[in-house]
């Protein structure tokens, strides 16, 4: 069930009407109701794979117990070695096991040996890489005493499956999540507007300017040897906007339909294309796997202690991980490295904690030396999705290639000029939003209703208008 869609269009005010006024007055009944509808949005995908979910949901629910009561170490230390097999093992076999044996006959064939062996043809279970990862850190919390196990199954089977952030996250921590599911909700006026404003920027994104955007992208980068370099640029740029619309798109959504429910879920996205470095960067892009892989693998590692080598290789694990998180693809593996690439300068040289400020704040316009680094930035950036969006290596090579032809200084191909008005809204609206947890936050501070409305209404229609082919989220995939 996509966000975008009629089914959800339905589907989402009947479970607010029975949240609110049937099971409002019993905190089980509304977590029970969670729980049923979680399970409904995913099943509408596949319900096979709910028992996936069911599963995992189970085996940390034990572990997380289990923990709390055993004292000896090594004990615990199965207990936890439990809970990352068989969650890692899910994701490694329907996401990994192709592209391990794939490599893995490859490297065979390269010094002359066959071996027969085929791929199988599996199904990608939606959304695995988030609630994996969820469920992951409960166990890995309670294993280091950061938290309390829950006995409450349901309220549990909640915070695992909860429908706005299941298929694309924010991933959330059960710190933040979990107890929310404890406490009795009242609906918030205020709350639950600013819920339907985020929806309502977040279906902008990914409507108006992701799928719009993706129409020239795959054009470009699906016929990317018949096109100039000045159009491979553009190419570049439109899944640049495409991704991030789409992705923080989705956030948004998510976001903001937890606040119609009552629950604060954490920001995922804090204007990402406005960083003024790599550092800043990905402090404020998918910021809930950011701080995933910072808590559970780069701090396990031994973070920034030690000599300039151990922060090298921390510097290249979490970003060659992160990359692989994506996708079974070498593709990914290499925008990860070029992300460490880029990380490393600003790191080796303690500056990539000096952009901690909001970019020109309390100014309109950023300064001569800020815009030049915001430029430099998304350049890098631009340069980096290349490979993320490439079917392969040799494509990405060649689409680089093709890039610094001698047809660089040409005029673009494509010039969708509707695109670029719409491109030049969006980057204006987010500009002057930059200072709140979505773009819309602030907008409340215009004091006359009709100018809100007038704005809200506009947006509306720019939705009902280029709303195009209804197409999944990019991270569905993932």
């Amino acid at each position: 069930m996509l966000f975008n869609s009629i089914d959800f269009a339905l589907f989402l005010p009947i479970i607010f009407i029975l949240y609110w006024f049937v099971t409002n007055k019993n905190l089980k009944l509304q977590n029970l109701l969670i729980v049923f509808s979680s399970y409904v949005f995913y099943g509408w995908w596949d319900w096979r794979f709910l028992s996936l979910i069911l599963f995992s949901t189970i085996i940390d629910y034990l572990i997380g117990i289990s923990l709390t009561k055993q004292e000896n170490l090594t004990k615990r230390k199965i207990l936890l070695w439990t809970s990352i097999i068989v969650n890692l093992g899910f994701l490694g076999f329907f996401k990994y096991y192709n592209f391990f044996l794939d490599n893995f006959i490859n490297a065979f064939s390269f010094f002359g040996n066959t071996i027969n062996a085929n791929s199988l043809n599996i199904i990608l279970p939606v959304g695995i890489s988030f609630y994996t990862f969820q469920t992951l850190s409960y166990s890995i919390d309670i294993y280091k005493r950061k938290l309390e196990p829950t006995k409450d199954f349901i309220a549990f089977s909640a915070f695992v499956s909860f429908f706005p952030q299941l298929v694309a996250g924010p991933i959330e921590r059960a710190s933040n999540l979990l107890p929310q599911f404890y406490t009795k909700r009242h609906f918030d006026y205020t709350k639950a507007v600013d819920g339907i404003r985020q929806i309502l920027w977040g279906l902008f994104k990914k409507v108006v300017i992701a799928d719009n955007c993706a129409q020239y992208a795959n054009m470009i980068f699906n016929n990317s040897s018949e096109y100039s370099g000045s159009t491979l640029v553009m190419g570049a740029i439109f899944f640049t906007f495409q991704i991030y619309g789409d992705f923080s798109g989705y956030s948004d959504i998510a976001i903001g339909t937890s606040r119609l429910f009552g629950f604060n879920l954490r920001q995922n996205f804090a204007f990402p294309y406005f960083s003024r470095d790599i550092a800043e960067f990905w402090r404020r892009w998918h910021i809930s796997l950011s701080t995933w892989f910072r808590d559970y693998l780069y701090i396990p590692l031994g973070g920034s202690r030690g000599g300039t080598w151990n922060k090298i290789r921390n510097v290249f694990i979490i970003f060659l991980v992160s990359g692989f998180w994506h996708g079974a693809n070498w593709t990914f593996i290499i925008w990860g490295g070029l992300n460490a690439l880029y990380f490393l300068p600003v790191f080796i040289t303690n500056n990539n904690r000096n952009n901690l400020n909001i970019v020109a704040q309390d100014k309109y316009l950023p300064s001569a030396k800020e815009f030049l680094s915001i430029l430099l930035t998304f350049a890098l950036t631009v340069f980096a999705w290349i490979f993320f969006r490439a079917n392969n290596v040799e494509h990405a090579i060649d689409y680089i290639i093709g890039i610094f032809s001698n047809s660089f200084f040409t005029i673009p191909d494509i010039m969708p000029k509707s695109i670029f008005l719409l491109l030049a809204f969006f980057i204006s609206i987010e500009w002057c939003g930059r200072s709140g947890e979505h773009a819309l936050s602030n907008i409340f501070k215009i004091k006359k209703r009709f100018y809100r409305w007038f704005f809200y209404l506009f947006i509306f229609l720019l939705i009902f208008i280029y709303q195009g082919q209804q197409q999944e989220f990019i991270y569905f995939q993932f």
